[in-house]
């Protein structure tokens, strides 16, 4: 039986380097664990960003391998992962889908896209915002990871767009397979985490004491432990059942 491989998928504006605690604590542990890009982010700044292209960029990844895969998706990531194993349950033995416990209502996205678009009208695009607000949020190490691969200063309006035409609790009912939903303990994003809980065929709740919305870099060790229970929970379910 092969051994799952871990795919992270990352937040909106940042990139795959926002991962790097965890992909080394797991590659020193001898886990598979690789983390995308996707459109517009990273080296793929400049393209579009669409529900499609999204899917599309977890695709290419997860269609790497023969073996099963554990997908941890933050927030914009966390919801296009749960969209992508609701659509490809065959291909996810497993889902954590962090800081994205609130439904992506539309009066909400759109206030959020108007927030969006006056910032970008600033006359650096609103990267001294970004980076001040993750200075006083994410600790030092962290705050390197997050710019690490750029900042994608121009994907807002349309990650947003994209995101409110997704259905999250519809996408956790029509997924079989268990699903961990992990939140800061202050994080703002979890005002449906009941929800979604409840929406789920075998999810479980997962607090991360004193983290916020960028759970992984604020808290990495807390979060890669989240990810390690995670694995060990596939392993041991594969291992009854390898024909899933």
């Amino acid at each position: 039986m092969d051994r799952p491989r871990v795919v992270f998928v990352h937040g909106i504006r940042t990139s795959r380097t926002m991962w790097r605690a965890q992909l080394d604590a797991l590659n020193a542990a001898g886990r598979d664990a690789v983390a995308i890009n996707l459109p517009g982010h990273g080296d793929r700044i400049g393209e579009s960003f669409t529900v499609d292209s999204a899917l599309a960029a977890i695709d290419d990844e997860v269609s790497r391998t023969d073996s099963p895969v554990l997908l941890v998706g933050l927030s914009l990531g966390g919801y296009f992962s749960i969209r992508y194993a609701a659509e490809h349950p065959d291909r996810v033995s497993g889902l954590v889908a962090a800081s994205c416990s609130s439904l992506p209502r539309r009066v909400s996205v759109g206030a959020y896209r108007a927030l969006a678009r006056g910032i970008h009208r600033l006359p650096d695009r609103g990267l001294a915002l970004h980076n001040g607000m993750a200075r006083r949020f994410v600790p030092p190490a962290g705050f390197v990871d997050l710019g690490a691969g750029g900042v994608a200063l121009d994907v807002m309006d349309d990650g947003l767009a994209a995101a409110g035409q997704l259905d999250p609790l519809r996408d956790l009912a029509a997924y079989p397979g268990p699903v961990w939903l992990v939140n800061g303990a202050l994080d703002h994003f979890r005002l449906d985490e009941s929800r979604m809980l409840r929406a789920c065929r075998d999810g479980r709740r997962v607090r991360i004491p004193g983290a916020t919305h960028l759970a992984s870099l604020v808290r990495p060790e807390a979060f890669t432990r989240v990810v390690v229970d995670a694995l060990e929970t596939v392993d041991r379910r594969l291992a009854r059942h390898p024909e899933q």
